[in-house]
């Protein structure tokens, strides 16, 4: 059985179901934009930005379960204390162990800093007045195992942050942490978003 939609104007778009036996079903994703179709690229789906202020986490909740890409966006983030921030995903709950990350801080006068933690995907340069301007790519490899990769600065101390890393959750992704590693320091500036799709 076929289904066509007529343009408003003119054109059409068919709907047709294989010759196989069963039933087929369309999910259409909740959000704004336009579905993917014949590759065509949909629309990227915004998150709600939080001012990263005050607080010793900032959670995104609910991500769909047929996201294969979030982007988290650091918008001259700094924290009160000298602990590094990191980004967590999650299954139902956030994963805190199992991660292999590395990252790296790189000054304008020769300096440098590396981090290698296990709890999360980590943001190396923790010294507290650095305002992490940051984006964070996290991608579907396979099946729940995830692989990030991010890059950014702080034009004001002249410094460049790049790194990496993977994690396999137990689950499906359906959250992002973001936090610092011994989860106590607070956020003082900036705010966060993320984008999926």
């Amino acid at each position: 059985m076929s289904i066509v939609l007529l343009g408003s104007t003119s054109g059409s778009c068919t709907l047709q179901e294989e010759a196989v036996a069963g039933t087929s079903v369309l999910t259409l994703p909740v959000g704004t934009g336009t579905v993917v179709a014949n590759n065509v690229n949909s629309a990227i789906v915004s998150g709600t930005a939080v001012a990263s202020t005050s607080g010793t986490s900032i959670d995104f909740t609910s991500i769909p379960t047929w996201v294969k890409r979030i982007t988290i966006v650091l918008n001259a983030v700094s924290t009160n204390g000298s602990s590094l921030v990191q980004i967590q995903l999650g299954s139902g709950s956030v994963t805190t162990t199992g991660y292999t990350s590395f990252s790296g801080w790189f000054g304008s006068a020769g300096q440098t800093s590396t981090s290698n933690i296990t709890s999360g995907f980590s943001i190396a340069g923790g010294n507290g007045v650095c305002a992490r301007n940051v984006n964070m790519q996290i991608s579907l490899q396979t099946t729940n195992t995830w692989v990030a990769s991010h890059s950014g600065g702080d034009a004001g101390l002249g410094v460049a942050y790049s790194g990496g890393g993977n994690i396999a959750l137990g689950g499906a992704l359906d959250r992002v942490r973001i936090t610092t590693v011994n989860g106590t320091d607070t956020f003082d500036a900036g705010s966060i978003n993320i984008l999926y799709e």
